[in-house]
């Protein structure tokens, strides 16, 4: 069962503000001390009650003077750094309530803003909307639209460097060059049998008779489809 939220005012009985004072000492008593306990730092706790003739201390008396001694051997500034009063407290949790009222209240602002807009593409009249709400819509569909251009700027440029980077294929480009009558006698002959076989047998042997003689060199030919390209002299 969740416990009752406690409101934050003067106890005005004497009795329930009595239990209530003992319980919230211990309380924080207990919390002081698994403080020191849990972060390993230097604490005391103080506390004067109305009903109490001493001071309740923790953890005594000669711990907490010692605590306090080092902490005013520090210099002014160090001693004020964190140093926060009631009145600091109440105007720092202020302001922070008025930067989230404020904050609350510009996003409200856009929405309402916004269901103005998607009114009027939807096909309301505009013409019993005040300056404000004119203003505020006007600046919303300004912002909406350089969005709109921004985006397409970015695809753009996107585009344009996705084909940039992609290779480019090469493709080889063959030169056309004439032959010679040299080139195409040779590519004619090597097209021919009979010429690759006398070729593989022009430096072997060949026998006649008894003995191995050697072939004398060819010295004329007996083609007439060579003579363009080996004349006679």
């Amino acid at each position: 069962m969740a416990r009752k939220k406690v409101k934050l005012a003067w106890i005005a009985n004497d009795s329930t503000r009595k239990v209530t004072f003992k319980k919230r000492k211990r309380g924080l008593i207990k919390k002081v001390s698994e403080l020191a306990t849990l972060c390993d730092v230097k604490a005391c706790l103080i506390l004067y009650g109305t009903q109490d003739q001493h001071p309740s201390v923790w953890p005594s008396f000669q711990e907490a003077a010692r605590v306090l001694n080092e902490f005013r051997s520090m210099p002014e500034m160090e001693q004020c750094k964190k140093m926060m009063n009631q009145e600091d407290f109440l105007f720092l949790r202020i302001a922070k309530l008025q930067e989230q009222f404020r904050k609350q209240d510009r996003e409200n602002r856009e929405l309402e803003t916004s269901l103005l807009m998607y009114e009027g593409l939807a096909g309301r009249s505009l013409h019993d909307v005040g300056i404000e709400d004119a203003t505020s819509l006007s600046w919303m569909v300004e912002m909406k639209t350089q969005l709109v251009y921004d985006r397409m700027e970015h695809l753009r440029k996107e585009n344009l460097a996705s084909r940039e980077v992609e290779p480019k294929m090469h493709v080889p480009q063959t030169v056309a060059t004439e032959k010679t009558p040299m080139q195409v006698a040779m590519e004619e002959l090597q097209r021919q049998n009979w010429f690759m076989e006398v070729g593989s047998t022009s430096d072997q042997k060949v026998k006649f008779g008894s003995g191995d003689e050697v072939l004398p060199p060819y010295n004329g030919h007996c083609s007439p489809w060579l003579d363009p390209y080996f004349p006679l002299n």
